[in-house]
């Protein structure tokens, strides 16, 4: 079965503009992104999905210099973009990771495939009643569910970030979703989802460079477990970016759909 981790990124943030090449401590955030997708061991192939923009070039420029595979496609369409990844990587099953994840969790990503693969199901995520931090968000579906959103979906928030249309339609997929307390095999439980590790703004990216810096010095491969204990011993560091709320562009694609 081929499983393909499709990273969605582009340079044309429009909350934090270039935010894909900007340092992490030492790389850039897109190398800290597919360093950790790769790290799944439930993942067969990552691609990078980025745009035609010219912008995107040093995107596809990266990929090409570091042997990561990468698709050019639609700038706004990023349902269409997916789908054509999708396509041409023949993949049988896709794992959404987007660019705003560079301390996402290999094991988490991993029990996301796990749990789609042990039942019938047509998508399995851990976001649908989130618990995870935000930053480990991991979507997982066939290719003919991504086939079908694709053809049918129209909303302009549909098209945008990819999967609404499937998660909003229960009668016609069969969906589940993972949840921290589920997730036995790893040292957590309760609900999770107060902590923002995503990348969307400066603030974002302070709050990261000063955990990616404390992981590095442990020499820790940023799973989650290991980031909720620097953030126990530096408690002030969730006060950084603790303004901004979780899926904000999602909601301003919303409202835009009833203009």
């Amino acid at each position: 079965m081929n499983i393909i981790c499709v990273v969605q990124a582009r340079m044309g943030s429009t909350r934090l503009p270039g935010k894909m090449m900007m340092d992490l401590c030492g790389e850039p955030v897109v190398a800290r992104v597919v360093e950790q997708v790769k790290r799944a061991k439930q993942v067969t192939r990552v691609v990078l999905a980025t745009t035609i923009d010219t912008s995107d070039g040093v995107l596809a420029q990266w990929a090409k210099i570091n042997g990561v595979d990468c698709f050019r496609g639609s700038v706004n369409d990023v349902l269409d973009r997916y789908y054509q990844a999708a396509k041409e990587y023949r993949a049988d099953v896709v794992v959404r990771v987007t660019g705003d994840c560079p301390i996402a969790d290999p094991s988490v990503i991993d029990l996301v495939v796990e749990k789609y693969l042990e039942g019938a199901y047509d998508y399995v995520s851990n976001t649908i009643r989130p618990t995870f931090p935000d930053g480990l968000d991991c979507e997982v579906f066939s290719f003919a569910t991504l086939e079908r959103a694709w053809k049918e979906a129209r909303l302009s928030s549909e098209r945008e970030h990819v999967t609404p249309y499937i998660w909003k339609h229960s009668e016609i997929f069969k969906l589940s979703n993972v949840t921290c307390s589920g997730a036995q095999v790893l040292r957590c439980s309760g609900d999770l989802s107060h902590h923002r590790w995503t990348l969307d703004t400066a603030e974002d990216l302070d709050f990261l460079r000063l955990v990616m810096s404390e992981l590095l010095k442990r020499n820790s491969s940023s799973r989650f477990e290991d980031v909720l204990e620097i953030l126990a011993e530096h408690p002030e560091w969730t006060a950084i970016n603790a303004r901004h709320k979780r899926n904000e562009g999602y909601k301003k694609s919303v409202a835009a759909d009833s203009v």
